[in-house]
């Protein structure tokens, strides 16, 4: 049988998402009016449509054009943008100006980047920061490039929180006036003058009926609404419990601490605590576990050496103190998480390079990571021959069919047959061909990284920690109470020979050169096991 269409239904068919055009959807956003010039959102409309006219897309939606803070992913223009992509199952692209445009959120922005494209097959664009998403180098740069973006957010947050935990050393409140309160000199940080107001002096008598009539929480919201205060059971609970209203100031910016306040008390410090003997009488003191809390980023990502299971957390409530627990019957594996956290900090030393050897060691990390990716560059050049070949054919055909050698039957059999191949060779090479130059990208910013890694953990938020945690070690790490240490089944392959590098390089700081070539192609730190491609 030479008429081969009636197998076509068994022929495998390209990507659908490869096959419905080049349509892609532009997203402008900046965090506040006062952004201008490169990053203002008339500039980032330009560049974005100017990277589109260069690849050839078709822009038929944009989104965004107003000032959204990008620490979240809950943005009302962000999300009508992902609902739109979602729901019109032709767009192929959403470009935006740079990725911490698209989000700062670190792994939650990744995540939704990669939802985009694994789920929708739709494929985030930077334009100032060209990479591909779907090669696997590709990939991990946008990742690390949403991370940084996260970290870029904690350092500017670090700045503003430095000289917040100043002011509230020094007594003055920094955030918004509490209830039953009024600011006198309204507008001036370091000079606030916090008074009772009328209403406050009324929210007295709750503490009042609390301590020497022992009113329940109910009660005195019933008691409260009868002058005039309307006020739920829960803020009745946060009132009693805020140091505040007894001249104090407490905040999680300094954990640990009580400071005396600039501001007027609401009750004397004995009523505040008479109030809250009444309280703790009721509480059951012991321990509670800890579900998600930024006191115990390692819980889950640690496991027991003896039995395997993954450790979890607590809080001792009558010390105010954090731990990793196995909850192996019998296992018995418990440590504070002061410690655990502190042996975590000495593993990431490791990784630590000086800053004048980042570029020799990034040199060293090419010509390693070159070898890997070596039969993926061999493997582009026989696509881009074997390409070669077929558009030469398809030449060929074309001319035969325009002197009238083939007919037109012959010639409509093959036409779809070369297009086809050439289009699958095409997407291929799109896979393969850029590497090279992705490679050196991934390999500054790994470099980068480990310029300072102890900064980088110890800056980032709960879910900072934890993709940087999962990015160094991908299948966490193992404790063992008994030896006290840490040890991990796999280090990022990227990572993996960078400690012994350090310190070949720390032990030739006298030498004029380093002979490199004794270096094993892959290597760990101590106490490691090597990581693999």
């Amino acid at each position: 049988m030479n008429d081969l269409s009636l197998f076509k239904r068994f022929a495998p068919q390209a990507p659908k998402q490869f096959q419905e055009g080049n349509n892609a959807v532009i997203y402008t956003r900046v965090s506040s009016a006062e952004q201008e010039d490169n990053t203002s959102l008339a500039s980032q409309k330009r560049y974005c449509e100017m990277y589109a006219d260069k690849k050839g897309l078709n822009v038929v939606g944009y989104f965004g054009g107003t000032y959204e803070s990008a620490k979240t992913d809950d943005r009302k223009e962000f999300n009508r943008m992902l609902t739109f992509v979602k729901r019109s199952k032709n767009i192929n692209y959403v470009i935006v100006y740079s990725y911490e445009r698209f989000s700062r959120s670190g792994i939650a922005g990744a995540s939704i980047a990669d939802d985009l494209l694994k789920k929708y097959g739709v494929i985030t664009l930077a334009t100032t920061q060209e990479l591909d998403p779907t090669t696997p180098a590709g990939s991990f740069q946008q990742k690390i490039l949403f991370l940084f973006g996260q970290m870029d957010n904690e350092l500017r947050r670090d700045k503003v929180v430095t000289g917040m935990r100043e002011l509230l050393m020094k007594g003055y409140w920094v955030w918004a006036v509490p209830r039953g309160y009024e600011d006198l000199n309204k507008g001036k940080a370091t000079e606030r003058n916090l008074v009772v107001n009328e209403e406050g002096r009324l929210l007295k008598k709750a503490f009042e009926w609390k301590a020497y009539q022992q009113l329940s929480n109910a009660e005195i919201v019933r008691e409260m609404k009868k002058i005039g205060v309307k006020l739920s059971e829960k803020h009745i609970n946060n009132l009693f419990t805020n140091p505040f209203y007894c001249g104090l100031i407490t905040s999680k910016l300094i954990p640990g601490q009580v400071i005396e306040g600039k501001h007027e008390p609401l009750v004397t410090k004995e009523l505040f605590l008479t109030v809250n003997h009444i309280k703790d009488e009721k509480r059951i003191h012991g321990f509670v576990y800890d579900r998600e809390n930024e006191n115990l980023p390692l819980k889950i990502f640690t496991k027991c050496d003896k039995c395997g299971n993954t450790m979890t957390g607590y809080l001792v409530k009558k010390k105010g103190l954090h731990y990793y627990k196995c909850n192996t019957k019998g296992c018995g594996a418990n440590r504070s998480a002061k410690v655990m956290h502190e042996k975590f900090r000495s593993l990431l030393k490791n990784f630590w390079i000086e800053k004048e050897d980042r570029e020799i060691i990034k040199l060293q990390l090419e010509e390693q990571m070159g070898v890997f990716f070596k039969s993926q560059i061999e493997n582009a050049k026989a696509l881009r021959l074997k390409l070669g070949e077929l558009k030469a054919k398809q030449e060929t055909m074309e001319e035969r069919f325009v002197i009238g050698e083939i007919d037109r039957n012959l010639y409509n059999k093959f036409k779809p047959k070369y297009e086809k191949e050439c289009f699958e060779i095409e997407r291929e090479l799109n896979k393969t061909g850029g590497y090279s130059s992705n490679l050196k990208k991934v390999i500054d910013l790994v470099t980068k990284i480990c310029l300072n890694p102890l900064l980088l953990w110890d800056s980032s938020d709960l879910y900072g920690k934890r993709i940087f945690q999962n990015l160094l070690f991908p299948e966490g790490i193992i404790y063992n109470r008994e030896l006290d240490n840490y040890r991990t089944m796999r280090v990022n392959s990227f990572f993996s020979s960078i400690p012994q590098l350090a310190r070949v390089l720390e032990g030739d700081k006298k030498r004029d050169s380093i002979k490199f070539d004794k270096i094993p192609t892959w290597v760990g730190p101590p106490g490691l096991e090597p990581g693999t491609p």
